[in-house]
């Protein structure tokens, strides 16, 4: 069964995208942490990063770490602090938050919710950093 991000890859599922190539997609965490909380994802379906072969994991942190760089000046924030945690949906993905305190990547923190409207924006704002 494909995953919840290989169904926002078939375009199956609406996201706020950011960046795409043939290999990745960046797109904004619809229950995020904070404003501008995005994640990269290789679009082949793999569960694991490290089950990844060498060169699609090289390619998926060089494409997160432009993603990284736009974030950061998208989004008032100290820096951008990255996690792969991977539980919660089995399809590698890169989590990139905005951080002010070490707070801000606390994920048994509850998600906050934004209005359509306002994710667009924030999506449009990183994309006009790339």
């Amino acid at each position: 069964m494909a995953s919840v991000f290989t169904k926002i890859i078939n375009g199956e599922i609406p996201a706020y995208k950011i960046a795409e190539t043939e290999d990745y997609l960046a797109f904004l965490d619809v229950f995020p942490l904070v404003k501008g909380h995005t994640l990269v994802i290789p679009k082949k379906e793999i569960d694991k990063i490290f089950e990844m072969d060498k060169a699609l994991y090289l390619g998926l942190m060089d494409f997160a770490y432009d993603i990284a760089q736009a974030v950061e000046k998208a989004i008032p924030c100290v820096r951008v602090g990255v996690a792969v945690i991977g539980l919660e949906v089995p399809h590698t993905h890169v989590h990139l938050v905005p951080l002010n305190t070490v707070q801000d990547i606390n994920f048994t923190n509850p998600k906050i919710k934004l209005e359509n409207e306002e994710m667009i924006e924030i999506a449009k704002k990183i994309k006009s950093f790339l």
